[in-house]
């Protein structure tokens, strides 16, 4: 089958319902397209259906009279497949509502053709009265689940709104020039050559940004390894890590390796990637093949050092912490679709146990830096304050940043501050 909608209505359908990855669904769909317009089309009704799926879903239970959730789970997904057309991608009615009808005859539902058709129509009839419905409620408003509005409301109360929206919008694209094979402005030069809108990041100093996402892999200089794909909020972790030459380096949780590449690329640097995940770690080992980096990998469990440290102490060591993720609904949205209440208190004994097994190899005088991409203070400054009660090896290094605001203990960036991903960051000196 290559029929886009019906293939964004499986995939949909296995993100929202049965808990697969954004990445996973489109990489499994999208080899079976072929046009790069379809597949570009693809993309964006995996992304627009994951980020806007609870507040379409939440449309459903009141055009439908029977949920299609359970029966057909694909047509439902096809059903949101064809608001995020209408309302999103704002595609020409009749020839969405048209492709979307069709879409359920390739997904052999001839049957319920019919249903997409009446439903779709209903939508476009009663559109104003159902929106503002659908505006009164914070949840079905910005599409986040009413837990994560909860706790963002709870954490950052005067800044909530601002938060939701901006997790909402779609994001620059942000590259990485390898400053080991290239310099940023040649690289910026190169890609205005070729004709796309390109910009140095104004603060960053290896940062470029372009207004909207593309096809990394067909600008130039992306198989010669002349740069990566990286938020500007992700970078700044090389700036506050601050490597020299010559210094042993632990990136823990390294998947899928963009913090250990940036680090490679400032320094002349002995680092240890290491990674639990099998299947992440070789995406670590495709991303240094390709930028012409070279690190020990090590598969195992950050915080059980016994397996794979040598004992001798490392000078840096960057702990990007595994977390929930609620600061990129933005770049990743379909975390708002997988991530519950309940994994918060899990992820936070993780990130403790963690900080504790890595902090005896440091070197005095080394330095930790402590990031999650989490805007939940529970998983931030409350991690690192246990930390450091009743310890007098540690001392608070200040961080400040053009964007953002300082927290408790470090300093965090919101969604949207300087048009970056939301983030947090500790940094840590051994006494």
């Amino acid at each position: 089958m290559n029929d886009t909608r019906a293939l964004a209505a499986q995939a949909l359908a296995d993100i929202a319902l049965r808990g697969v990855s954004l990445r996973e669904a489109l990489d499994r769909r999208a080899p079976k397209l072929h046009d790069p317009r379809d597949r570009a089309l693809l993309t964006a009704l995996l992304s627009d259906g994951a980020r806007w799926w609870l507040r379409f879903d939440a449309a459903l239970d009141r055009l439908l009279d029977k949920s299609l959730r359970r029966k057909e789970p694909e047509v439902h997904a096809l059903l949101v497949v064809g608001l995020v057309q209408l309302e999103v991608l704002q595609l020409q009615d009749y020839a969405a509502v048209a492709a979307t009808v069709e879409a359920a005859r390739a997904l052999n539902r001839p049957r319920l053709a019919g249903l997409v058709n009446a439903v779709l129509r209903r939508w476009q009839r009663e559109r104003t009265t159902l929106l503002a419905d659908l505006d009164a409620q914070p949840h079905t408003r910005y599409a986040i689940p009413p837990w994560l509005v909860q706790a963002i409301t709870t954490d950052w109360p005067t800044q909530a709104d601002a938060v939701f929206a901006d997790s909402d919008r779609e994001p620059p694209l942000m590259l990485r020039a390898n400053r080991r094979r290239t310099s940023r402005d040649a690289l910026i030069e190169q890609l205005r050559a070729a004709g796309y809108t390109a910009d140095a990041h104004s603060w960053l100093a290896d940062g470029i940004v372009l207004p909207h996402s593309s096809d990394v892999t067909r600008m130039p200089g992306f198989a010669q390894g002349l740069f990566a794909v990286q938020d500007g909020a992700a970078q700044v972790s090389a700036d506050l890590v601050d490597v020299h030459d010559g210094q042993r380096v632990l990136d823990a949780c390294a998947a899928p390796g963009g913090k250990a590449c940036h680090l490679l690329e400032r320094a002349d640097i002995a680092l240890t990637a290491v990674e639990f995940d099998g299947t992440r770690a070789a995406r670590i080992r495709q991303n240094f093949e390709r930028l012409g980096l070279q690190a020990e990998l090590c598969i195992g469990d950050a915080a059980d050092p016994a397996a794979w440290w040598d004992g001798k102490p490392f000078d840096r060591i960057l702990i990007d912490a595994p977390c929930s993720a609620t600061g990129v609904l933005r770049r990743r949205p379909d975390v708002r679709l997988h991530r519950r209440a309940s994994d918060i208190e899990a992820l936070v004994a993780q990130q403790q146990r963690m900080l504790a097994a890595l902090w005896p190899l440091l070197a005095p005088g080394g330095r930790l830096v402590y990031v999650t991409c989490s805007l939940l203070r529970a998983e931030n400054e409350a991690v690192i304050a246990s930390f450091l009660a009743g310890r007098d090896d540690a001392h608070v290094v200040p961080v400040s940043l053009p964007v953002g605001q300082t927290a408790a203990v470090g300093w965090q960036i919101l969604p949207g501050d300087g048009d970056l991903d939301g983030m947090y960051y500790a940094v840590l000196e051994r006494r």
